[in-house]
């Protein structure tokens, strides 16, 4: 699924895995993104979408920002 400004108009917070991502998303959403933090978990984008190592390496990165996870 690609982002798009519906996606982000509901968010509270924005979490990327890489860099470049929330570099895209702000070049190309600027006024869907304003005031709201983008957070870039600095999470390699080589993983097969529901990897196991990816879904693992999530919840670690994730659980600072969302306790209840």
């Amino acid at each position: 699924m690609r982002v798009t400004a519906g996606h982000l108009s509901w968010a509270e917070i924005i979490f990327v895995m890489e860099r470049r991502h929330a570099d895209k998303i702000r070049e190309k959403f600027a006024d869907a993104l304003a005031g709201k933090p983008v957070v870039i978990l600095r999470i390699p984008d080589k993983y097969q979408f529901g990897d196991s190592a990816l879904i693992a390496l999530l919840r670690e990165k994730l659980a600072a920002h969302l306790p209840l996870l």
